[in-house]
């Protein structure tokens, strides 16, 4: 018979407070079950803090039991998770390695509503479960199973070479990781921002030349063109006046997105040959690269700490709706 285990979760809820529930789960034999000590609260949580789900995907904890299939990992291991929580491991996407389109994939708020990361406890795919290097902090991890997968997987899937100039506009949750991880990758980073106030901290991160590129204005400025360019700030962008930055045959690459129409004139897309390339979420192979990699290159988030409680989510939720948050907040366990 397959072990039973027993835990607080935090869901959204109508209200600004999350609401705690006592979850019981089946351990399935290629199940882990992890004791939650951090999460990372990303942008997404704020579309699902109404929603009658367990809240979280950026999560780090110790496993307490195994399954009966499970050969990877032993109780006491300090293991990470993030948006997929489960895949068939046979499909070609599976086999592939970007298991992240399997038909079967549990996904975040779709239908898994039990399990995340603002909670006691979480029981995922032994598959989707990542060890993480001695090398890095657990509350640094957090904010890499989401906020620095997204960025990862488009600096390594999509072509970018270290000869290549890389802009990232908005320094922000994603953006600040985009800017420590091309850096270390060899690329030029370039950093497109509202504010000249983040300057200093920008070419701190890694970048090499700095702009200021305000939604709705023209650039006046004088700039080489851009290869690739990474949306890390507003979800609503314009367009028209990015094109031009672009060198031929670039790429945009629109990390934060909303559910409204963007305006793209195609003419000025097709005459340059830009393309529009779309990135959510990482797979299995990819996180763990990601991982070793940071762990290499000693690259960590800059975080702001919470208690894994009601009163610290609302309070990190509230100021990450408010944009204060510098810039990628942490839950952390008090027991």
């Amino acid at each position: 018979m397959s072990a039973q285990v027993t835990f607080d979760t935090y869901r959204g809820a109508e209200g600004d407070v999350p609401v705690r529930k006592t979850v019981t789960r089946q351990l399935r034999p290629n199940d882990v079950f992890i004791e939650i000590t951090h999460s990372g609260v990303c942008g997404t949580d704020l579309h699902f803090r109404h929603s009658d789900i367990t809240l979280g995907h950026e999560g780090i904890g110790r496993v307490k039991e195994v399954g009966s299939a499970v050969t990877g990992y032993k109780v006491g291991d300090v293991v990470g998770f993030g948006y997929i929580r489960q895949v068939c491991g046979d499909c070609e996407w599976c086999l592939t390695g970007w298991d992240q389109y399997c038909s079967k994939a549990v996904a975040y708020g779709y239908t898994d509503f039990d399990t995340g990361s603002f909670s006691e406890g979480a029981v995922l795919d032994a598959r989707c479960v990542f060890h993480i290097p001695d090398e890095i902090d657990p509350a640094d991890a957090a904010p890499l199973m989401c906020g620095g997968a997204t960025v990862w997987t488009v600096l390594d899937q999509y072509g970018i070479k270290p000869t290549d100039r890389v802009a990232i506009m908005g320094i922000g949750g994603l953006g600040h990781l985009a800017i420590k991880m091309a850096a270390a990758m060899g690329c030029h980073v370039v950093v497109l921002s509202s504010s000249e106030s983040k300057r200093e901290e920008a070419l701190k991160f890694g970048a090499k030349e700095f702009h200021v590129f305000r939604q709705g204005e023209k650039f006046e400025g004088k700039m080489e063109p851009i290869n690739h360019l990474l949306l890390c700030g507003s979800a609503a962008v314009d367009y028209d006046a990015l094109i031009p930055l672009m060198a031929p045959n670039g790429t945009i690459y629109p990390l934060t997105v909303d559910f409204n129409p963007s305006k793209l004139v195609m003419f000025h897309v097709a005459a340059k040959g830009i393309r529009i390339q779309g990135s959510v979420v990482i797979s299995t192979s990819e996180m763990r690269k990601m991982l070793q990699f940071c762990a290499r290159h000693k690259i960590t988030p800059q975080i702001e700490k919470f208690p894994l409680n009601e009163t610290g989510m609302s309070d990190a939720m509230r100021r990450l709706t408010d944009g204060k948050v510098r810039y990628r907040a942490v839950l952390v366990a008090q027991n």
